[in-house]
């Protein structure tokens, strides 16, 4: 009797719970599909407000207000006038964070949130910045300023982001609008058809809606003389700012990689940026975007003005504007994507708090460090013949020289090259000349005595680990002077470099 009693509470705790979860069920069942009649609501809603395609042409020429652009079609005008309702604050949120929710699950809602408020200034709505400014827009960035004088070519279309046939004629600021609104009509975009000059800078990088200063600037320009003027003002007013360096001529992006403009190397754009902004005192600081691959056999290069431009008039004359370049850069399409996207990266990564964790590189830091160890090695080596031998003499030795100083000699002086020879492999750096005097440099005494080597950049050439022991052997602790080595050729290349090192060094 009791073992049926059992069996039948048993049985009416089996049935009250699986009574309990078929409730659950229905109840789960009904709030999700709840939850999806919503959404289908929010989304029906949102296909009711947009604007119906209209027929008054007198609307579609409004839309225009850039006297250099096409007419704009009816699907323009649909979509400015749905941005127009987004940007008032009439666009459901909740669709919002769906269209940014892998973003918003990577970020966090927190970090998503410092992205939307963000504003973003991008000088250069080319390939790159095209690029930049698509990413940064569909990632959640709402306030984004472009800034550029050009307008789009048939030539533009192998890498801008947005551009169509249609765009042709019409200037890169306005055909990133009219492009990106369509996809996320909730950005406020603020164009500056201008080229970029330092005179107009505090206006150009001025604070936009509410007072709100620019929380970060992309460099995407491929001029020198813009590029430092916009890198010099962002370092002195203590903007964040990353600069995209040269795309063109580039063709492995497994060599792109972000770092200091200190270190940045291999292609003339960045060279030339180095050099001017270092004559300027900016030596570090301004995160850049770069390739480490090197030119080589069958490689593209910057292609040659043809001769029968130069039959057209001065060179400066076939530019669009004074003083910009007018030769044709070798681009592949690819390229400047991949920069682009690279900057809008650390954008996104350094306006969030994302960790930023990159290689520093590719391993050149090892050969700088390297370069670095033999200079020490060889001022101590030289010190002691200059003192006859005793080894305490450089116990504790220090060089007044970084590894930056290394980066900046090889590559933007020697261009990776020994300056004897031209070769590549196995380099070095070791002084040009015998010191007359004394190279040790003495502070205090005894235990609180500091011993240092007097060497400047100035002083050092690089060459091959061979053509060192022959030079060290022969003029630093021979007898002869570098006149009497090499060529009068040789010498008067080393001796010009020198006086480029002299003329940085101050600026270190």
């Amino acid at each position: 009797m009791g073992s049926l009693l059992e069996r039948a509470t048993v049985n009416s705790k089996v049935q009250l719970a699986a009574t309990a979860i078929a409730s659950g069920a229905v109840v789960a069942g009904t709030i999700f599909g709840y939850q999806r009649l919503q959404r289908k609501e929010r989304i029906n809603q949102l296909k009711e407000s947009i604007p119906s395609l209209l027929d008054d042409g007198e609307a579609l020429r409004r839309l225009d207000s850039y006297g250099g652009a096409t007419a704009a079609d009816k699907e323009d005008l649909r979509n400015q006038l749905l941005a127009k309702r987004a940007q008032a604050g009439d666009y459901d949120d909740e669709l919002i964070l769906e269209q940014l929710a892998r973003n918003r699950v990577f970020l966090t809602p927190e970090g998503l949130d410092k992205l939307r408020n963000a504003f973003v200034v991008i000088v250069g709505c080319g390939g790159v910045g095209s690029h930049c400014t698509a990413a940064l827009a569909r990632s959640g960035v709402s306030k984004i300023r472009l800034i550029d004088f050009d307008q789009v070519t048939l030539s533009s279309l192998n890498r801008h982001a947005v551009a169509a046939l249609a765009d042709v004629g019409t200037p890169k600021v306005l055909c990133l609008k009219r492009r990106l609104l369509a996809i996320t009509p909730w950005v406020h975009f603020d164009l500056r058809q201008e080229k970029f000059w330092d005179q107009a800078a505090d206006r150009l990088l001025e604070p936009w809606e509410k007072g709100q200063k620019p929380d970060y600037v992309v460099d995407a320009i491929d001029n020198i003389d813009t590029k430092v003027a916009l890198l010099k003002y962002c370092h002195d007013h203590n903007i964040p700012v990353i600069s995209s360096m040269g795309a063109g001529c580039k063709s492995d992006p497994t060599r792109i990689i972000v770092g200091d403009i200190g270190t940045s190397t291999d292609d003339g754009l960045s060279r030339s940026t180095r050099r001017r902004l270092k004559l300027l005192g900016v030596t570090k600081g301004i995160p850049t975007v770069y390739s480490t691959e090197k030119t080589g056999e069958g490689k593209a290069e910057l292609l040659p003005l043809p001769e029968e431009e130069f039959q057209k008039g001065k060179v400066g004359d076939l530019g669009v504007l004074p003083d910009f370049r007018v030769r044709i850069l070798p681009v592949l399409g690819t390229m400047p994507a991949v920069f682009g996207y690279t900057a809008a990266n650390h954008v996104i990564l350094s306006v969030t708090g994302y960790p930023l964790d990159y290689v520093p590189a590719k391993g050149r830091e090892k050969m700088y460090e390297g370069l670095l160890a033999a200079v020490q090695g060889g001022e101590e080596k030289l010190l002691r013949y200059m003192t006859g031998g005793d080894p305490s003499i450089t116990l504790g030795l220090k060089v007044p020289i970084t590894t930056g100083d290394m980066a900046f000699l090889v590559e933007d002086i020697f261009k990776g090259r020994s300056a004897i020879t031209g070769l590549t492999t196995r380099l070095t750096l070791m002084r040009w000349r015998r010191p007359a005097e004394s190279i040790l440099v003495r502070i205090g005494e005894g235990s609180d005595e500091q011993k240092s080597s007097n060497v400047k950049l100035s002083d050092l050439v690089c060459m091959t680990k061979e053509e060192g022991i022959r030079h060290d052997k022969e003029v630093l602790r021979g007898t002869k002077q570098p006149e009497e080595v090499y060529d009068a050729a040789t010498v008067e290349k080393v001796e010009s470099l020198l006086r480029d090192t002299a003329k940085y060094e101050k600026y270190r």
